[in-house]
């Protein structure tokens, strides 16, 4: 995933953990690491959202001040799918977070 630069050090710092994309279709998976500088991203999920889902609220969380900044780079391209990415920064040598998948006894999967 590409950031602009004046998103990077939010990203690096984990004070941005989530991006609104779009696209086409996905261009990132779910576990999926990504090169960013020195570090990298890793996607903890996908999930497409409406356009009236972006709200203020989550411009900022994204690392904007208003949902038309966000507008303004997120709108680039012929994409029309609109994608809420969430994610974490894995600065470099990091290991990658897993979730362990525990099966309580007697119950199947």
């Amino acid at each position: 995933m590409v950031f602009t630069k004046q998103l990077r050090e939010g990203v690096r710092r984990g004070r941005i953990r989530c991006s609104v994309r779009i696209w086409m279709r996905p261009h990132v998976k779910v576990g999926g690491r990504y090169p960013m500088d020195e570090g990298q991203i890793e996607v903890e999920s996908i999930q497409p959202i409406e356009l009236a889902d972006i709200t203020d609220d989550l411009a900022r969380e994204s690392g904007f001040a208003s949902v038309s900044d966000l507008l303004a780079i997120a709108r680039h391209g012929r994409g029309q799918n609109i994608y809420l990415i969430r994610f974490h920064y894995l600065p470099p040598g990091a290991r990658p977070r897993t979730k362990a998948v525990t099966q309580r006894r007697g119950e199947r999967r």
